[in-house]
């Protein structure tokens, strides 16, 4: 039997989000991101998001509930996970895996779009060129991050940082944030949906 592991793994998981929802700072720059996300769509421009591992499955994740439907029914919203085998594996033969995704950001990016990098240690080459193709291209860029935030502490725009131990912990919190940044994005874009659940 392992409840008491499952308790104490529960209760982990517990804490370390007690701990994030209680820096008010996380709270404002989950409602930055929402509000500039939203701004950049209403303007015709797209979200670029990228990880690895765990973390790309993740930006699959809030890509697609982007494109496709989070609640209900609305619009498709203009997001790229840049996930796609072919391209990861010919860019990693050619160019080298730390070129993977900055070669999807200079695909893909134009100036008014977002770019997402997450990284739960916050020190993959692959995201950290991504950044600064980003920032070359002048796109706004916004990480997720784990532990101390790493190499990529402070080379975005904007920075969520959950100072949890383990990936998997880390990743938890973040893909709840990006649950609810599409929740309100569709709250600021399409209020109608959210009009008799608030």
């Amino acid at each position: 039997m392992f409840t008491d592991k499952i308790f104490e793994s529960l209760n982990e998981g517990k804490a370390l989000l007690e701990k994030f929802i209680s820096d008010k700072k996380n709270i404002e720059i989950v409602n930055r991101i929402s509000e500039e996300i939203a701004t950049a769509f209403k303007a015709g421009k797209k979200v670029i998001i990228c990880g690895n591992g765990g973390s790309l499955t993740d930006a699959m994740h809030f890509a697609e509930e982007l494109t496709g439907r989070f609640r209900d029914n609305r619009n498709a919203l203009p997001a790229i996970a840049i996930a796609d085998p072919s391209h990861i594996t010919c860019c990693a033969n050619d160019f080298g895996f730390e070129n993977i995704f900055s070669r999807g950001v200079e695909a893909y990016g134009n100036i008014g779009d977002i770019f997402i990098g997450l990284s739960t240690s916050g020190n993959s080459p692959n995201i950290i060129n991504a950044v600064d193709k980003a920032k070359e291209l002048n796109l706004l860029t916004f990480s997720f991050l784990g532990k101390d935030g790493g190499k990529l502490k402070g080379m975005c725009d904007f920075e969520i940082i959950v100072d949890g131990k383990t990936s998997d912990r880390i990743q938890e919190i973040h893909m709840m944030v990006l649950h609810i940044i599409v929740e309100i994005i569709e709250r600021i874009i399409f209020p109608e949906n959210y009009e008799c659940k608030k």
